[in-house]
């Protein structure tokens, strides 16, 4: 081989190397998970999930965001409990924490509510092929945009709490009532709690806290944690975690989620 093909062959390849990094570190930084300093969090108060408090605060969630109840699906393939979709639902204490309830079996069937953790590290993002997914800088919601979900269901593989929902059927067919203010979904795509960022946006709470409140109820509590050292919160969130004894679900497994239940 001359020097000349050498010198060619030389450059390609160095290109070809050149540009598989440029998009393998276009990938990472697309994936690269935002370290935030002020995040959302919320406190559920298991001793004050009444029924009717539970019953307000799911009704609200499900009502303003027109989540589709799908109680008796006509259909053997997915089974009809897959295809119920929920944004924030009731389950037992030993379903919802089952490594912790051999350390507190009083407390084995006390109801409480699951949502989306909007977890710190979640592994949903990381998933994702188009980005529909992702945390938000600002304050470390775990959005999601339906638009741009192209129903492959990684997240709901990678999400270890079981908080996303997928519409195998078109949802709007199951809405008696549609809240003009929300976008419905269509089939085929995956949706979840987001925190109610349209709410916040105009410096509301979420609607399952709302709800909660009418009632006269702190059952489920909101707000910003700003600082690394839970100790020097001065926010209703913080202020409530400092006094009470709390637990998140799995926290073993790294993902660092936001939702802390008082037991």
């Amino acid at each position: 081989m001359d020097k000349s093909k050498r010198t060619f062959l030389t450059v390609a390849g160095l290109g070809s190397v050149g540009v598989y990094l440029g998009v393998k570190g276009a990938y990472v930084h697309a994936n690269k998970i935002p370290k935030v300093n002020k995040r959302y969090a919320m406190v559920i108060n298991t001793k004050l999930l009444t029924s009717d408090v539970m019953a307000a605060a799911m009704a609200a969630c499900h009502r303003d965001h027109n989540v589709p109840h799908i109680s008796n699906p006509n259909c053997d393939h997915p089974p009809p409990e897959k295809q119920s979709v929920k944004w924030i639902w009731e389950e037992t204490f030993d379903a919802a924490f089952p490594e912790q309830v051999h350390h507190m079996p009083k407390v084995a069937k006390r109801p409480v509510l699951v949502l989306c953790n909007h977890c710190d590290e979640p592994p949903c993002v990381r998933v994702c092929p188009t980005q529909a997914t992702w945390k938000r800088k600002e304050d470390g919601i775990v959005a999601i945009d339906m638009h741009r979900c192209i129903g492959c269901r990684y997240c709901i593989a990678a999400c270890p709490y079981g908080s996303r929902s997928f519409n195998f059927k078109d949802p709007r067919r199951y809405l008696k009532y549609v809240e003009a203010s929300y976008p419905t979904r269509t089939h085929g795509v995956v949706e979840k709690c987001d925190f109610c960022v349209e709410r916040l946006a105009h410096g509301q709470k979420p609607a399952c806290v709302e709800a909660c409140e009418r009632l006269g109820s702190k059952a489920l509590i909101f707000g910003a944690l700003e600082k690394e050292n839970l100790a020097e919160e001065t926010s209703e969130v913080g202020k409530a975690l400092q006094n009470n004894f709390s637990l998140r679900r799995k926290p073993g497994l790294g993902t660092g989620p936001e939702v802390y239940y008082i037991l």
